[in-house]
């Protein structure tokens, strides 16, 4: 990381959250599930809906709020949030499958893209402590 930037294997610079492809992924997720989740019954609108449809929204958001952040701590905790989010997120798959407003093939789709965002977030997380840990040393 260097002045809010960090440098992935391609030495492309990352200038900004938009350009993660972990922060891409998830909101490309969100309106996915936003757009199914508005088809679930009228009493599930505002309950089992709304619930996924925030905490979806709210993994990409935690990773753009703690973003440029000067403490590298308040980010790593941003990643944490998203990860939690994402566990919730998850749950309400789950339980709209176990309703019936998912198919086996939606569930298990959807799931394996959540998880595969958790294995980048995740790494995000490892590179950055790394990165404290480097930089902690060499001060």
């Amino acid at each position: 990381m260097e002045g809010g930037r960090f440098k992935v294997k391609d030495n492309k610079k990352i200038e900004s959250f938009g350009d993660l492809e972990v922060y891409k992924r998830l909101c490309d997720l969100h309106l996915e599930i936003s757009k199914f989740s508005l088809k679930f019954p009228k009493f599930e609108l505002y309950e089992l809906g709304s619930q996924i449809r925030r905490s979806s929204n709210s993994i990409a958001a935690n990773l753009a709020e703690g973003w440029n952040n000067k403490h590298i701590n308040i980010y790593l905790e941003g990643i944490n949030r998203s990860l939690g989010e994402l566990q919730e997120t998850l749950h309400h798959l789950f339980i709209a499958f176990r309703k019936d407003y998912l198919t086996r093939g939606q569930y298990e789709r959807l799931s394996k893209s959540y998880e595969e965002c958790g294995k980048m977030l995740r790494a995000l997380e490892k590179s950055l402590l790394k990165w404290k840990d480097e930089h902690r040393l060499s001060t």
